[in-house]
């Protein structure tokens, strides 16, 4: 079977929280499309009526959104699990001899039908949901994690595999089909597969039920945040906020029903982007409360759902022989061990403690020269920093802004250095059918004009999108199934108010190309087997080529190309830039011992045994975070466990670490490719032959060396830190 359960259909359950408005693009196909739907063969009643029972016609099977409805998902699912376990079965029980060709590959064709239902339908309940395709997730996840054990615990077909893992030395493979034997290996195994028959009647009961809680969670915090929005009475209160940023906030007041009244949004980590701005500290207290307080009361009362997530993952960690869910989980990372993963984390705590006080005694300072007489609290952390950091760098947010604006970093910034790198060039495509009107199409062709992709741009917040900012795709790079990959990029930019263009921070135009990162890392793949294809990697390294774009966007060479006056077009000034450059490691302590803070987190909670899983979600947190000394009052985690979406809502449970493993990766990449040249297409193909191209086909340490021609040090992340000095 191909990555439509595993990866598609069970982890999107898992992981993805639905959010988006109920609106279907309108965009019209092309008139090539429309041609080659006249030549399609003719279509049953029953595939005419629903799109997703069969190949979409559009380029690289690009899904029809314009004939895609809600009401079409829940059949395609159960057509597609029918005919996936029909065609499992048939492998299963195949008189011949196992081989990797009736076996293996045959499973890497199985699930079609599934793997559109899925794709779209995850795709489309994290990036524009509504309560219908809410109700679906509900309904559906429980059934996919069911279909999911049908395949992995079926004691015929896992003997097949086994058979062909044992032989696989012999059988004559090549090292990516090799590889692929072990990955499915392993995967029945940490399925399952070997388990006695009450042991997996056991796991299926506790899959079911997990899936449901984690369907669960993530609704409850989809509407506690939008529920958390605070509602301003007066434009006076909103000091501080540019004329932009408080129409934008009237505007979505309005978008309410609330007119004459402002509205500020919750985004999804704790810290708030208004917090650097707000001159109300009561205000800011409100918002600041609103974000930490989410999901703890009420019908969206997260608290239970944990503590039942993590008494399942250490059930199912001990039944599958390991001591608790973070030695399950680790086992087949990078890290190996959640013991390596801690000690990665906790050598950097007594310098990141260290730089945060002196951070806060600058702010401390601050206040009191301003007339305060409190001790720093979250809420006024941003606030404060900001201010003191427009005193020791002369640099104001607001002065840079209008050299950042959204669609100038775009092209000129992202697409630039894609080129710049790797030879290619993205082409908009107003043709191809959108599921929103805000998002954006575009055709990828490599340097010789060959079209390699397709990929989408939806970059902007609206109502009911999860927060964050993510990579996905609709159809994955294979060439066993002469598939191109279909990537989509998805952000929450707030926009500019009609009529105004969308400045962004300098914060986002790093987030937008470390997605792009993602986004390459999918579209680049030149990969057999869809299983190993472009980021079905481990969770510790596929935050690494993405990680490793965010530096490009202060190359001078990248800076000079996108760092613009929106209004005069003339260059972001040296002077102003330099600051720019010198304040990028400003507040450093902060933004990594908040990381901090949410990681340890993460790794605590999945150490539990089973015999004592069950804890008090807030006093377990005020007991982790003590233990390691990232207690500071002021510094909250990034994320507390009600609210923590990618430990407790799917599929980083007991690897938020992988954030810091990765950079460690990325900042040695990006230091090595500066003793290079920098900014070459020489380096870009050899990152893009040695680690884009590849996805899981080797060891990814291996991967890595190929590329670097070493393992990598911690001198590369600790440089891009600022917390030593290149040498």
């Amino acid at each position: 079977m191909n990555k439509t359960v595993l990866a598609t259909a069970v982890a999107a359950a898992l992981a993805l929280a639905g959010c988006g408005d109920d609106k279907t693009s309108e965009a019209t196909m092309a008139n090539t499309a429309v041609a080659e739907q006249a030549a399609a063969p003719a279509a049953t009643p029953a595939t005419a009526a629903n799109p997703l029972l069969v190949k979409s016609v559009l380029q690289y099977e690009a899904p029809d959104f314009t004939q895609i409805r809600n009401e079409h998902f829940l059949p395609a699912f159960d057509a597609g699990m029918k005919e996936q376990l029909a065609e499992v079965a048939a492998i299963a029980t195949n008189a011949e001899a196992p081989t990797f060709d009736n076996t293996i590959v045959a499973m890497e064709r199985s699930g079609a039908m599934l793997q559109r239902a899925g794709v779209v339908f995850f795709n489309l309940n994290g990036s524009d949901s509504n309560d219908a395709r809410r109700a679906i997730e509900s309904e559906v996840s429980p059934k996919l994690a069911a279909h999911s054990d049908d395949i992995y615990l079926n004691p015929q077909l896992f003997a097949r595999v086994k058979s062909i893992f044992e032989a696989r030395e012999q059988a004559g493979l090549t090292p990516e089909a090799k590889r692929l034997v072990e990955v499915y290996f392993e995967r029945f195994v940490r399925a399952g597969a070997q388990l006695s028959d009450a042991d997996k009647a056991k796991i299926r009961a506790l899959n079911e039920e997990h899936s449901s809680l984690v369907s669960k969670f993530s609704q409850n915090l989809l509407k506690a945040s939008s529920d958390a929005a605070v509602v301003v009475d007066s434009k006076e209160q909103l000091a501080g906020l540019s004329d932009a940023e408080i129409q934008m906030a009237a505007e979505e007041a309005k978008a309410k029903g609330l007119e004459g009244k402002y509205l500020l949004p919750i985004t999804n980590t704790t810290r708030q982007p208004v917090l650097m701005s707000l001159k109300d500290r009561a205000l800011r207290q409100k918002v600041w409360e609103a974000s930490a307080n989410r999901a703890i009361s009420g019908d969206t009362d997260n608290r239970p759902l944990v503590q039942r997530m993590i008494e399942i993952r250490a059930e199912r960690a001990k039944l599958l022989g390991f001591n608790n869910w973070a030695e399950y989980s680790l086992e087949p990372q990078m890290a190996k061990s959640p013991q390596a993963a801690l000690a990665m984390l906790t050598t950097m705590v007594p310098d990141v403690v260290a730089n945060t006080r002196l951070e806060q005694a600058d702010i401390e300072a601050k206040i009191k020269a301003e007339g305060g007489d409190f001790e720093v609290q979250p809420w006024d952390w941003e606030y404060y920093a900001e201010q003191v950091r427009k005193e020791k760098y002369a640099l104001d947010e607001s002065q840079v802004k209008p050299y950042f604006e959204f669609e100038r970093v775009l092209n000129d910034g992202v697409f630039f250095t894609m080129n710049k790198l790797f030879g290619i060039s993205f082409k908009a495509r107003p043709d191809l059918p959108v599921y929103h009107p805000e998002v954006k199409a575009y055709e990828v062709f490599d340097e010789d004009g060959t079209s390699v992709a397709l990929f989408y741009a939806d970059y902007f917040a609206r109502e009911g999108k999860r927060g964050g900012a993510w990579m996905s795709s609709f159809v994955d790079q294979s060439t066993l199934l002469g598939k191109k990959p279909v990537v989509v990029n998805v952000m929450n930019i707030a926009k500019g108010a009609p009529g105004q263009p969308t400045l962004i921070s300098f914060d986002h135009v790093t987030t937008m190309f470390h997605e792009m990162g993602h986004g390459v890392h999918g579209m680049l793949s030149q990969v057999t087997y869809p299983s190993l294809s472009g980021t079905d990697v481990s969770r510790d390294f596929v935050e690494f080529p993405s990680t490793f774009q965010e530096d490009w966007a202060s190359y001078p060479e990248v800076l000079a190309n996108y760092a613009k006056h929106y209004q005069t077009g003339e260059a972001i000034p040296a002077e102003l830039l330099a600051k720019v450059q010198a304040a990028k490691n400003f507040n450093q302590g902060f933004d990594t011992l908040e990381y901090l803070a949410a990681a340890l987190l993460d790794m605590e909670w999945h150490m539990l045994s089973v015999d004592n899983a069950k804890q008090d979600v807030a006093m377990f947190e005020a007991a982790a975070l003590k233990k390691y000394g990232v207690d500071l009052p002021a510094v909250p985690p990034r994320y507390k466990t009600p609210y923590f979406s990618h430990s407790m809502g799917g599929g980083y449970s007991a690897s938020y670490y992988a954030y810091m493993w990765s950079e460690i990766l990325a900042a040695d990449a990006y230091a090595f490719m500066q003793t290079r040249g920098g900014l070459t297409r020489d380096n870009g193909m050899k990152f893009r032959k040695s680690i884009l191209s590849v996805g899981n086909t080797k060891p990814l340490m291996e991967t890595y060396v190929e590329f670097r021609g070493q393992e990598p040090t911690t001198d590369g992340l600790l440089i891009r830190r600022g917390l030593k000095k290149p040498g």
